[in-house]
């Protein structure tokens, strides 16, 4: 018997356990960075709550909240530890179709494929509204 590259089940669903536990924590001291930042560069001023208002058009792409937190905007930070969190089950995925195409589950492959396009188009696409 050779020497076995191949990782275990149980070392790989170790290694997705980590991913997604370091993928929301780093979100979350994202987000968290963020809102104290936005916090701090609002405080004293007095904020009417009763009408809800979204997001910034100017943070509603990719390409604009990573430009946005690139330039110091707290409310893109926080939109991207959004993205974080979004990416991190999409990561997790991506990570599972590697560890079936390194066991040559072909069959699971193929199902995660279809599960990482249509989580891809549905996060790519643009909205119905």
């Amino acid at each position: 018997m050779g020497s076995e590259t191949k990782p275990s089940d149980q070392t790989f669903e170790i290694f997705l356990g980590h991913l997604l536990r370091t993928g929301v924590v780093i979100a979350a001291l994202i987000v968290f960075a963020g809102g104290v930042w936005f916090l701090a560069q609002s405080s004293g001023a007095r904020k009417d709550y009763r009408t809800f208002r979204g997001v910034p058009a100017e943070l509603s792409h990719v390409s604009q909240i990573v430009h946005g937190a690139a330039a110091w905007q707290p409310l893109a930070v926080i939109q991207l530890g959004i993205l974080v969190l979004i990416a991190t089950p999409v990561a997790r995925v991506l990570f599972s179709m590697f560890g079936f195409v390194l066991e040559r589950d072909w069959m699971y492959v193929f199902i995660t494929a279809i599960v990482l396009a249509l989580l891809l188009y549905s996060l790519i696409s643009p909205s119905a509204t």
